[in-house]
């Protein structure tokens, strides 16, 4: 495995596996590397004769007031377990090799971004945009790996590609979960033993909307008022966000409209803080499982929003 700290070094090992004519994965990441990501540089070398991860924190997507600084960081064991995950180069660069002077040009998703975290955390799908827009153009990457843990990353990414002719194929992965249920993430380090215990709330309300989505003449308001509930009754928690969405378009259907007359995808989103730690999960519904019926492969390929 090779670790490359400058663009230069990297845009030399790139060539390299150019003029073999190798296929390349990408997975980029902020480090502090868990089972989510091997499971993506796992999935990454068995589809590509290379695999590229990067690991940067990108400032970009922080804001004032967020954790930047304290992002937990492991550079030793994040290499060691790339290289058991079969990652051929690192990408390892310092905030200084990556924006060597202020950036003046960015890219913004509209639309995608309008709600979840791109409304509670403004500014930061920005600075998402950007920086994968850079990594693609220095990697040039056949297929990207992204974890849905954050669906709105996937679709924010999927709709720069499309919108911009990225040659890339953009690769949506599964949630990777503990025994428990918890959604593996970097900042679940930061929960305490209570807090940590608690967090499981977020698996558990998803798993019970998909039982509610059934429920004859439940509506899009009922449904996520009984999340909100369920979720409150987790003394550490504060509520940021709990969403009903179409997916991949995030854009709302109407608050009393049936879920069953849907007729597409939709997305369950939440962002929950316990303590000072906040975290994501979801669940994404395919238009089968909305609507209460078993759909054939035409009607899959024919609805809007099917695209993961």
């Amino acid at each position: 495995m090779i670790v490359c700290r400058t663009k230069a070094e990297l845009k030399e090992r790139l060539a390299q596996l150019r003029k073999q004519d190798r296929s390349v994965g990408f997975v980029p990441t902020m480090g502090y590397l868990h089972e989510g990501h091997a499971s993506l540089m796992r999935q990454s070398a068995a589809e590509n004769e290379a695999t590229v991860l990067s690991i940067f924190v990108n400032p970009l997507q922080f804001g004032p007031n967020e954790d930047l600084d304290r992002y937990p960081r492991d550079e030793e064991r994040d290499l060691a377990l790339a290289e058991e995950c079969g990652a051929d180069i690192v990408f390892l660069p310092s905030v200084e090799e990556m924006y060597p002077s202020k950036p003046l040009t960015s890219v913004i998703v509209n639309q995608v971004t309008d709600r979840l975290c791109g409304a509670s955390r403004p500014g930061h799908f920005d600075g998402v945009g950007t920086v994968v827009s850079k990594l693609f153009h220095l990697v040039q990457p056949d297929r990207a790996y992204f974890g849905l843990k954050d669906a709105q990353q996937v679709a924010v990414i999927s709709q720069m590609v499309d919108d911009l002719n990225f040659p890339v194929e953009i690769v949506p992965c599964s949630i990777v979960r503990e025994p428990d249920g918890l959604a593996l993430s970097s900042r679940n380090v930061y929960l305490n033993a209570e807090q940590r215990r608690q967090a499981v709330v977020l698996s558990q309300t998803l798993s019970d909307a998909a039982e509610w989505l059934s429920e004859d003449g439940m509506t899009v308001e009922r449904l996520i008022a009984r999340v909100k509930v369920q979720i409150a009754k987790a003394s550490e928690s504060a509520i940021d966000y709990a969403e009903l969405l179409y997916y991949p378009s995030l854009q709302p259907p109407a608050a009393n409209a049936p879920i069953r007359s849907i007729g597409q995808s939709i997305i369950v989103a939440l962002a929950v803080k316990f303590g000072g730690t906040r975290l994501i999960d979801n669940r994404i519904f395919e238009a089968s499982e909305v609507n209460g019926h078993v759909q054939n492969d035409d009607e899959v390929e024919a609805a809007p929003g099917n695209r993961y």
